[in-house]
This record gives structure tokens, sequence and C-alpha cells, in this order.
């Protein structure tokens, strides 16, 4: 396939931003818009050149649209992809990809059906600290990863109290609507988990749920804390993932991770092994150890130090120019697929279903009674 032309549904800032980075990759091509927001859908449609903008029947129904990207607001996903896959679409749909894993299964087995792709956009595996991690942690080079958390302080700025994003029956929450691409990182990480706890928060006065957190267990054993809070000024948001590991403890700042700090205690060939797997960090040696004092202990097992350090990786990185990046690695990765399926992508239908399988888990055990 030379071409793959898109078909947008959705005309917020955010289907703005994505369809900016598509539209690089080569081969991409816009060629109809449907917006549910008229005046923001014209004002996207002058920004492509496209000429006019159509109802979303009216798009399924064009035999020049390939692709069908989907990023209106989560309660109009299912219904959207459903009509999308059974026009012959494929469909890259923002996450989630449905508000219930009944949904999301029927989906999938229609696009199955139809040898169709309908991916959510997760697009946090493509960062290359993704891969930095997962290798750190397979690798056990500061031993096992014991204990983990994502803490997410966001602001609330941008959401007025009648944004649907409030509106459970129209996000499906908190750990529906935002939470899919953490529970989906873990995953990449440390493979399957189960939600064993989960708790919510509502505004006082209002109702409405504001803060949610949840622990996963792993199947090594390890305890990972999610929480969001949409509390904040803007000025003031913050992410940060912390893993706690035998040897040390690593440290991933944003919510899109750009820097990384590592802190441990290692000894020479794992600091070898360290330097390969975070090859531009700058390494800053806080003690170094000799004779008797290279044996340490702890876990009840004794093990040989050299030094103990702080390594700082991605100190120039950018989060939105990261952000950027992962969108067309995104879309490349997908229209691989299209063109020859024996291609073998990093986001499949299942990382959409898994990750939502999580979040559906987790807002029902935090209901009360759950």
């Amino acid at each position: 396939m030379n071409k793959i032309r898109i078909g947008a549904i959705g005309a917020g800032g955010f289907g703005l931003f994505a369809l900016q980075q598509f539209l690089q990759v080569e081969g991409a091509e816009l060629v109809a818009m449907a917006g549910t927001h008229r005046e923001a859908a014209l004002a996207m449609a002058r920004r492509f050149g496209v000429t006019e903008t159509l109802e979303v029947e009216s798009l399924l129904q064009l035999d020049q649209v390939d692709l069908v990207y989907i990023a209106t607001p989560p309660f109009l996903h299912y219904a959207q992809v459903r009509a999308a896959l059974e026009a012959g679409k494929h469909v890259i749909c923002e996450k989630p990809l449905a508000l219930s894993l009944a949904q999301a299964d029927e989906l999938l087995q229609l696009a199955r059906s139809r040898d169709r792709l309908c991916i959510a956009n997760l697009m946090q595996r493509y960062n290359p600290l993704f891969e930095a991690v997962r290798q750190l942690i397979d690798s056990k080079v500061i031993g096992e990863c014991l204990h983990g958390w994502f803490d997410n302080a966001a602001g609330d700025e941008g959401l007025s109290a009648e944004h649907w994003f409030w509106d459970r029956s129209k996000s499906g929450g908190i750990f529906i609507e935002h939470g899919v691409h953490f529970f989906d990182l873990f995953e990449g990480w440390l493979g399957k988990g189960k939600v064993v706890s989960s708790q919510r928060t509502l505004r006082p006065g209002s109702g409405i749920e504001e803060q949610v957190q949840c622990v996963v267990r792993y199947g090594n054993g390890a305890l990972i804390n999610f929480y969001h809070g949409f509390t904040q000024p803007a000025r003031l948001e913050r992410q940060e993932f912390r893993l706690l590991f035998e040897h040390g403890e690593l440290t991933l700042e944003e919510w899109v991770p750009t820097r990384v700090r590592l802190r441990a205690v290692v000894d020479e060939e794992q600091l070898r092994r360290l330097m390969q797997i975070f090859p531009d960090a700058r390494l800053d040696v806080l003690e170094s150890y000799s004779g008797s004092k290279r044996l340490a202990r702890g876990r009840h097992k004794d093990f040989d130090t050299y030094q103990k350090i702080d390594l700082h990786a991605g100190l120039e990185a950018e989060k939105m120019r990261r952000y950027c990046e992962l969108l067309r690695a995104l879309f490349a990765d997908q229209i691989a697929w299209i063109a020859d399926r024996s291609h073998q992508r990093l986001i499949t239908e299942e990382n959409g279903r898994n990750s939502l399988a999580m979040a559906c888990a987790a807002t029902q055990l935090a209901e009360p009674g759950g």
C-alpha cells in the first residue's frame, strides 16, 4: 500500500495534535473529516486544506478512506469504531477503545472477522525509555523489581464543571479515561497483573470523582500503586514513576517520561551493563568501596559492591518533542502492518483490550461494596 488515506472523526485539540504527527509519516494523507463540534471541525479542516467537513455516516461510506482516526469523547468510541469496522475501514481510536470490556471484545472480534486494524492510541511503549526500563527489569542488573508507583498530580484548570470528563457515563471514570496508558506501560514491564485494591475520592459538595488509586500485584509479586488526582492548577502538575529494586531505585519524570534517575550500589560488571542500557547517561559516583567494605547485605543475601552511583539520563529531552515522536512511531508501526500482515507491531489490539480490563477492574473495586 503506497498511500494510507485517513478519515478523521473528532475535531478537538488533541485530534489536531495527533493528526499533525500522523500526516508526517510517509504515505499518510488526510482525505476527509467529520466533527461533532462544527466550528472546531471547520477550523481543523482549514488547517489541513480539506474543503468540507462531513457527517460521520457520510465519511464512513467514502471508498477513498482506508483508515478512520477517532478522537471523540469516550462515550462515542464504541458506536463509531463499530460503524467504521462494519464499513470495512481500519481504525485508530483514542483511548479507551470502549467503556466496557464486553464492548471492547465485541469490537476486536469484529475487527478480526474483517481483517481490519483496531487499536487504541497507546503510544507509551514507543518511548526509548520504555525499552531501557524493560531491559533493566528483565536483566535483573540491580536485582528483582520489588515495588513501584505512578503518582499523577494532574491539573483540572481546563476541565470545567460541565466537562464530559467528570461524567462517568461519558468518560468511564478516571481509571478508564486516563489510567489505561499506565496499566499498559507497566504490563509491558512486568507482565499481566491483578488489581487487588482500589479506592476513589469524591470532590466535596459536587460528588464528582476527582482522585483514584489502586494497587496491582504482578506475576513476580511486585505491588505497584497507581494514583491519579485531577485537583491541581496546571502550573503544579507533576507525574512521577518510581521502581524499587533489590539494589537500587529508578525514577522517571513526566507522564510521557523523558528523564530518568537511577540510584544503586553495583559491582564493576553491573555498572558496565547499566551504561549499555543507558548509553547517554551522566554518571555520578557517590561512594567507592574496597576490601571488606565491598560486602553488602539485603533480603538476607550477601552481594558484592564496587560503587554507589547516581545515574541521570534524558536531561536534554523535551516532553512535547518526545510525545510527537511517539505518535509518529505508533502510526508508522500500524500502517506497516496494514501493508504486510507479517509485520510484528509493538502495540496491537490486545493492548487496548488488556489495559481496559485493568481499568474496569479498578473502577469496579473502588465502588462501595466493590
